[in-house]
């Protein structure tokens, strides 16, 4: 048995789950420069839930990964449960043409599983869950589509 390769995978959607901070940092390196306007963020508090619509950067099938010329993004839902409360800093809300870049997903864990999870957004944004536990799910819900940039995200300064 050897090891998988990214050459063994196939371009089904993902759906993937985090319920620990390892798990979490998947994902969080899955959504790296994803975007999305603010009107496609919802937290629904009586079913205890925070969801995202994101255009994730397809990192798993860049260029580089795969040789093939083109950069794609894809739609995602980032979908937070057991999600007690929701706070931010640094973005403005009631404009809901804003758009903002997420850079990272992190996971605070306080006593008996719960904890604070932290969506850092681009320009000091950050977006704050207290959740009763980490329960995450990713999941593709588009067909891949050419990144109108033609090129991958860059962070150089």
């Amino acid at each position: 048995m050897s090891d998988a390769r990214f050459e063994d995978g196939d371009e089904r959607p993902l759906k993937l789950q985090a319920l620990d901070g390892d798990d979490l940092k998947i994902l969080s390196a899955l959504v790296q420069d994803a975007v999305f306007p603010v009107s496609e963020m919802a937290w629904d508090a009586r079913r205890r839930r925070f969801a995202l619509l994101l255009n994730r950067f397809r990192w798993e099938y860049t260029a580089r990964a795969t040789g093939r010329g083109d950069y794609e993004r894809v739609q995602s839902l980032l979908v937070f449960s057991d999600v007690l409360a929701v706070a931010s800093t640094g973005i403005e809300r009631d404009d809901k043409d804003v758009i903002v870049s997420l850079l990272a997903v992190e996971f605070q864990p306080g006593e008996d599983g719960a904890g604070h999870v932290a969506l850092i957004l681009a320009g000091d944004g950050e977006i704050r869950l207290t959740v009763e536990c980490l329960d995450a799910m990713l999941s593709d819900v588009t067909q891949p589509y050419r990144a109108v940039s033609g090129r991958a995200p860059d962070h150089k300064l």
